[in-house]
């Protein structure tokens, strides 16, 4: 499949909000760039699936996903790279804006589901998502950015200027079956 450059592409926001710096440090056979409606068909849910279980919804459900999520302006930014010479990505990444009360109205940025395609993984792909969702938060206004991750992965969080702070706690519903409440 030929590269479809971002013209062409229907995408989550503006491609202009990823940092040029970031763009100039990647090999020029990747590219990276806002996720598009068309990503089901490059392989977004295969590299997500190196985080966890990724249960395919099928190809319409995603393109739901996709829409329901740009269209909340300001909050969802979800980037990919995309290796050019197979138009498949290789690296995705999500940081979303959590308005507050707090902080006189502050945001925060909560970065989520950094993956790697295994064949890709060594090759700072990684640290580049995470470099440019950092700008996208900061760029956002946020007074600060935070993420979760295993004890195996703190160093590499490290190395990307973050440091370990606190605890998560997580409780899991116990019926995943259960259709959401559309009224909340």
């Amino acid at each position: 499949m030929p590269f479809t450059p971002d013209s062409q592409l229907d995408l989550m926001f503006s491609a202009e909000l990823i940092s040029d710096e970031v763009r100039s440090q990647l090999h020029p056979d990747l590219h990276i760039r806002p996720l598009a409606s068309t990503d089901y068909n490059r392989g977004h849910l295969s590299v997500l699936s190196v985080l966890t279980i990724v249960s395919d919804p099928g190809e319409a459900a995603w393109v739901a996903q996709f829409h329901a999520m740009r269209a909340l302006p300001k909050t969802y930014y979800t980037i990919v790279i995309v290796d050019k010479t197979s138009d498949v990505i290789v690296a995705v990444g999500t940081v979303f804006i959590e308005r507050k009360f707090l902080r006189g109205l502050g945001s925060v940025g909560h970065i989520e589901d950094i993956a790697v395609d295994k064949r890709q993984q060594g090759k700072k792909l990684g640290l580049r998502i995470i470099q440019s969702l950092t700008v996208i938060s900061e760029r956002s206004g946020c007074y600060k950015t935070i993420l979760n991750c295993s004890n195996d992965n703190i160093p590499f969080y490290e190395k990307c200027g973050y440091q370990k702070k606190e605890n998560e706690m997580a409780k899991y519903a116990p019926d995943r079956s259960v259709t959401p409440n559309p009224r909340l």
